[in-house]
């Protein structure tokens, strides 16, 4: 597709998650915008994209940009449904995906099930070795790849992965038998592990590699689909899609790629966050996305979003690539309640999604935290979340007594109740596991709740975990979507180094550092995107020798790069983390890591102020809402029709087209200059 992005002109972000499909649509030059929030089509969530953009009523030859966050990938890889892929490694190294680091599903299990994403038999090898210090002890046989890749063909293969031990240090051969593949590989679906992540450690980049490879055909056929029939309506316009840094990168590079984006939607959320808690003036944040099937959390502390540099997405497929750190478990407003064989109640991680949907939809038949609320008043019937029809309650009520009430006794509203506890209590889990257990203080922080279900459990998560309050932004159902449209262009790079710090060349590494900048520098200027302005980040991988585990360490200046400097950079990094040195022990630079961004105009919160009059005005009646054992008739409002500064004790209700925000006796709802709904303890 033709580039014309660098015009300011609509920007559209599409989030297509497990039960509904999202949308921000912003005119950059009027400052307008709409959302929308649509099923996704559970078989197709291409079919879903292109319905959340036509509810959107938008000629699709007026948009400059696409910006799309996607699961698609990270659903791939958790239901085996990648693409059919064979291995070419080193001789002695096919069982590396099998191996892993000798780790096992159940930690205190002696047995465990794991079956590799490449299959024994589809995991060849040949005759080559590259030492560890880059120099060839054996040169690859191209007519030995070759044989190999028909081999997998045979086998029914659709995509390659080439990795070769050591190819981090000297990618010759590699490049020789990945050009050997593509000789007579019937598409383009083939990697090469050294492009993929040049970096120590034949496990983490094999399984990257690998799972690049699975991904390319599932990716590059979904990003196929869209854009074919984007074209066929119009859209001239450039596509991104979100990476699982929170960045940007082409649809093209998506396809080359597709590993990057395996938590392409939830990390948008993110993004949003960052951007709504900056805004509103907060550096220590926990980012809570509660969707239809999972609830996602992360953090942002000091003004930083915690990442991690490597992430296992089920276990054993390990994806080692530049991404927000977040904590992800099977929480959301379609989550499926039961009763085990035990006797207890268990919500999740299984989830209704939308279709069949929960049992209000009039199909599905298991009770879920949707059906629960309804059951109890919390939300409308007659006014659901993406323009679904009227919900049955009467479904929903017969779904919770049949499979909870009954077995345990239960009337259907203590049974509504115990399944709202039950998926309460795990979010909080899941918070403090990104708190608590990671030496933050809760009372710090405020919990960012977004989503469609968010807003539902704000009250209850704050009380339980012990957080400073909520804050609820002016349209959390398309939380994603938003950070579709504020993501910013970004490219990763790593390297690896693997030096003692006495031994490092200053002008040497000086000169990698510049090499990385001009690299990634030149990835984010060919996005043709407009850009307020553009930041170089450079962060060394380091550890004692003899340790596994690196630290992060913030790289020094250009100027200042020398032995010592890069020592001293540790010393503080470690000390930070670990609270004393290892004396006498050398320290190893392992690798380095570049990151450039391309930061996008801001957008103006302003567009967000809050344009009611009065909370008289506001105000929609009142509705019987079961809590604390009993009925009782609360206030409802119309979120939006608040006011600034607008202040509302609980129990109240306020309702809007894509959530509902429940606020808790004992909480009260303040409305900021920005229509951020900030929920707080009395």
């Amino acid at each position: 597709m033709s580039s014309r992005s660098s015009d300011r002109g609509i920007v559209v972000g599409v989030d297509v998650g497990g039960t509904f499909t999202d949308i921000f649509a912003l005119d950059e030059r009027t400052g307008e915008f709409r959302t929308a929030k649509v099923p996704s089509s559970r078989f197709s969530e291409a079919e879903g994209f292109l319905a959340g953009l036509a509810e959107i009523a938008l000629d699709l030859g007026e948009l400059t940009t696409i910006v799309h966050g996607t699961t698609v990938g990270t659903n791939a890889l958790l239901e085996r449904r990648a693409a059919a892929t064979g291995l070419i490694t080193t001789k002695g190294f096919r069982d590396v995906l099998e191996m892993r680091r000798r780790d096992r599903p159940g930690t205190w299990g002696l047995r465990g099930e794991f079956e590799p994403i490449i299959p024994r038999d589809r995991r060849l090898e040949v005759s080559e070795r590259v030492l560890a210090d880059g120099s060839v002890l054996a040169s690859v046989d191209p007519d030995e790849v070759r044989r190999c890749a028909r081999t997998l063909l045979e086998k029914g293969a659709q995509a390659c992965c080439v990795a070769f031990l050591h190819s981090y240090a000297n990618p010759v051969n590699e490049q020789i038998a990945a050009e050997a593949v593509r000789e007579i590989w019937p598409n383009e679906h083939v990697t090469a592990s050294a492009d993929i992540l040049p970096e120590i450690r034949e496990f983490e980049r094999t399984s990257t590699a690998a799972l690049n490879a699975c991904l390319q055909p599932v990716v590059g056929g979904y990003l196929a689909r869209i854009e074919e029939a984007l074209a066929i309506r119009g859209f001239t316009g450039s596509f991104f899609l979100v990476q699982s840094n929170g960045g940007m990168l082409s649809a093209g590079a998506a396809r080359s790629l597709p590993v990057r984006t395996a938590l392409s939607g939830p990390a948008a959320g993110v993004t949003a966050c960052s951007h709504i808690a900056a805004a509103a003036g907060l550096r220590d944040v926990v980012t809570c996305d509660m969707g239809g099937t999972s609830f996602d959390v992360a953090v942002i502390a000091d003004g930083r979003t915690v990442t991690s540099g490597q992430a296992s997405i089920d276990f054993g497929l390990v994806i080692r690539t530049p991404m927000i750190e977040m904590t992800t478990i099977g929480a959301g407003g379609g989550s499926i309640a039961r009763v085990d064989a035990g006797g207890l109640l268990r919500v999740g991680p299984s989830s209704a999604g939308s279709v069949p949907g929960p049992a209000c939809y009039g199909v599905g038949k298991h009770p879920t935290v949707t059906d629960a609320h309804l059951v109890l008043g919390r939300i409308n019937g007659d006014a659901p979340i993406g323009g679904l029809d009227p919900l049955d309650t009467n479904a929903a009520r017969q779904a919770v007594i049949s499979e909870v009430g009954d077995p345990l006794g239960l009337d259907a509203e203590a049974s509504a109740e115990a399944i709202i506890e039950v998926a309460t209590s795990s979010m909080a889990g899941a918070i403090r596991l990104v708190s608590i257990e990671r030496g933050l203080n809760p009372s710090r922080f405020t919990m960012v709740s977004f989503g469609g279900a968010g807003a539902l459990h704000a009250c209850k998560l704050v009380q339980a975990t012990g957080l400073r309050s909520a804050l609820i932004p002016p349209h959390p159902g398309v939380g994603s979507a938003f950070g579709c449209v504020t993501a910013d262009i970004r490219h990763d790079l790593v390297q690896t180094v693997n030096l003692n710090t006495t031994d490092i060349n200053p002008e040497e590494l000086r000169e990698l550092l510049l090499s990385a900048e001009r690299r990634t520098v030149q990835f984010v200027a060919e996005a043709g995107l407009a850009l307020a302005d553009l930041t170089v980040r450079h962060e060394f991988h380091m550890a004692y020798e003899g340790q596994t585990h690196t630290v992060k360490v913030d790289a020094p200046s250009y100027e200042e790069i020398s032995p010592e400097s890069v020592e001293a950079a540790f010393d503080l990094a470690y000390t930070s983390s670990y609270g004393r040195l290892l004396e006498g022990i050398p320290v190893r630079l392992e690798s380095v890591r570049t990151a450039s961004t391309g930061r996008r105009p801001g957008f103006d919160f302003g567009l967000f102020a809050p344009r009611g009059v009065s909370v008289g005005d506001a105000r929609r009646g009142r509705r019987d809402m079961y809590f604390d054992g009993r009925w009782q008739e609360v206030p409802v409002y119309s979120r939006l029709d608040l006011p600034d500064r607008a202040e509302i004790e609980g129990p109240a209700i306020l309702e809007q087209h894509d959530a509902t925000t429940m606020v808790e006796e004992g909480f009260t709802a303040r409305v900021d200059n920005y229509a951020n709904v900030i929920l707080e303890p009395l």
